[in-house]
């Protein structure tokens, strides 16, 4: 009898499991529940450090002063409040706009799908050991450099307000364009197509102010280019020496000769292999499964 109620359950919980867990609507809401996490994660990884995340305080404690004054009978609050939530929509766009601006970039240029090879293997290669050779040579002697290196964003406008080289890369000419005190040494040379495309550039500085004291103008303008594109920029400090990289609005500071080749090497040469792990394809490869 024991054996037979047990048997009878297990049934019935195979039976629950396939009609409701393992149900398409089932797994289809699980889908539409991870996308809409992962895009709010997104938009934390995009805002985070921002003045933005003061702005979404302000706007929690509008919605929680919204329902306490509903509850406690507070209608002109309420009315107030109301207007405030209907209108702000408008404002918000308006107050977001720079995280809003750098979303649809992130969008545009595929930052969460893929990512593809700059150059072939053996001209990145080449390329990096160009910038490792200036690199070692400005970190010894505390030369001030900035040095961007343009992916799949473009970067016209910032390479406008530069002047044209459009050159070989050679450790010893990025060397003398930084030499203290020559017409070109101030701002920063952008890389494009595998050339250095021009120097005396101006980049925009980062508004972030979770940017510690100690970086100056020159690691602003590396970070406030990395969160409007996917470029990736070389910052060696006149001050220590020290050598930074900046990518995907991050500050990857005081890093060693090995630190910095690895992530040259991995942002110019290999490619990015987590594709088949992205989300859209899972989301596709579910539906592919689900149709057959």
């Amino acid at each position: 009898m024991v054996e037979f109620l047990f048997l009878s359950t297990l049934e019935n919980m195979k039976d629950i499991l396939s009609q409701y867990l393992f149900s398409k609507n089932f797994i289809i809401s699980a889908i539409d529940i991870a996308v809409v996490w992962y895009f709010i994660y997104k938009l934390l990884q995009i805002i985070r450090g921002t003045k933005a995340i003061q702005v979404i305080k302000g706007i929690v404690v509008i919605i929680l002063i919204r329902v306490l004054s509903g509850i406690l009978g507070l209608n002109t609050v309420e009315w107030v409040m109301s207007q405030v939530i209907t209108y702000g929509v408008i404002a918000t766009i308006i107050i977001f706009q720079p995280e809003v601006r750098r979303g649809l970039e992130h969008l545009g240029r595929g930052a969460i799908f893929s990512r593809k090879k700059l150059v072939n293997e053996m001209d990145s290669q080449e390329m990096i050991q160009q910038f490792n050779q200036a690199i070692k040579y400005m970190s010894k002697r505390k030369i001030g450099a900035l040095i961007t290196i343009q992916k799949q964003t473009g970067l016209d406008d910032y390479i406008e307000t530069g002047i044209p080289l459009n050159s070989e890369i050679s450790g010893e000419l990025l060397i003398n364009i930084f030499i203290p005190n020559t017409p070109l040494h101030d701002g920063a040379v952008i890389i494009k197509d595998n050339k250095i495309a021009v120097a005396c550039a101006y980049l925009p500085l980062s508004e972030n102010d979770a940017i510690p004291k100690e970086f100056g103008t020159r690691h602003r303008a590396a970070i406030g280019v990395s969160e409007v594109s996917d470029a990736v920029t070389v910052v060696v400090s006149e001050e220590t020496g020290d050598v930074s990289i900046t990518r995907n609005g991050r500050l990857h500071a005081h890093l060693t000769e090995e630190e910095y080749m690895a992530i040259l090497t991995e942002e110019l040469v290999i490619a990015d292999d987590e594709t088949s792990e992205n989300i859209v394809k899972m989301i596709v490869d579910l539906f592919k499964k689900e149709g057959k």
